[in-house]
């Protein structure tokens, strides 16, 4: 269990290794990094890049920081890890939480973005958007703890596309996931909090690196409307919209998701 020392806190990554063309993949809000080694590692080690996943602060092993945290410093987490790994520039893969911490990244330190890809992202907070925020914060400030298969059953509405959840064999599954994974935890109520404040849509016309933003056709969390804002307002950026998947298009069709990253990253070479 390899840990980084960084800002002051231990950050628990895995490293491929090798000497391919290095890829990060930075999780969403409340997930392990080990989410990306279903699919899309195999993926990227497939055709020869050195993967890097990790778990952000919030999420144990990592240290959870329940007394608070921002997404600055979420991105100079990144930041540390990649002088860690001795990681001058390179490609990052981003999705919900993830994708706003590496737009941000891209933004302060474009010396470090070979390219960007920006999954299920946003950068405003809509009255929905912020209603959920409030109550999914609200709920864990109460104390009172949903019963497990409660939550697994909010979970699958809230993250999954309708054709998912119309497949008998395929939402059973799901649900046994999300059922034992019930709970969020002191860091994971922080990372609720992190939502784009006014404004970023037009701080990213700054960005200058190379980004695709991938939106997921019937996401709620993130819809592709405001996915396609980011892409409109980073100068050159590519956006798709992959069809029948929720927010975790990246677990629901990860083939159609992973050939658009890596089409992607074939635009551009070291």
């Amino acid at each position: 269990m390899p840990i980084a020392l960084v800002n002051g806190i231990r950050l628990h990554y895995d490293d491929t290794g090798g000497a391919g063309e290095p890829v990060v993949l930075v999780m969403g809000s409340g997930a392990s990094g080990q989410a990306w080694h279903l699919h899309q590692v195999p993926a990227l080690r497939a055709a020869g890049y050195r993967v890097i996943t990790f778990d952000n602060r919030g999420i144990a092993p990592s240290d959870v920081c329940a007394e608070g945290f921002t997404i600055q410093d979420m991105v100079a987490d990144l930041v540390g890890l990649l002088e860690v790994l001795g990681l001058s520039r390179c490609r990052l893969i981003g999705t919900s939480m993830g994708a706003y911490i590496v737009q941000e990244l891209a933004l302060l330190r474009p010396d470090l973005v070979q390219q960007a890809v920006l999954m299920a992202t946003r950068g405003r907070t809509d009255v929905l958007r912020a209603a959920l925020t409030r109550a999914e914060i609200e709920l864990y400030d109460s104390g009172i703890e949903q019963p497990p298969l409660t939550h697994a059953v909010v979970q699958a509405m809230r993250n999954l596309s309708p054709r998912t959840l119309s497949n008998d064999v395929d939402i059973r599954d799901w649900l046994d996931i999300f059922e034992l994974t019930s709970g969020v935890g002191p860091g994971e109520r922080q990372q609720l909090a992190l939502d784009p404040p006014p404004g970023r849509l037009v701080a990213y016309r700054s960005i200058s690196v190379p980004v695709h933003v991938i939106a997921f056709q019937d996401d709620l969390v993130t819809p592709p409307e405001l996915g396609r804002e980011v892409a409109e307002a980073i100068p050159g950026a590519s956006f798709e919209t992959v069809a029948g998947c929720g927010h975790y298009g990246y677990l629901e069709d990860p083939e159609s998701v992973n050939k658009g990253v890596m089409e992607f990253f074939r635009t551009v070479q070291p």
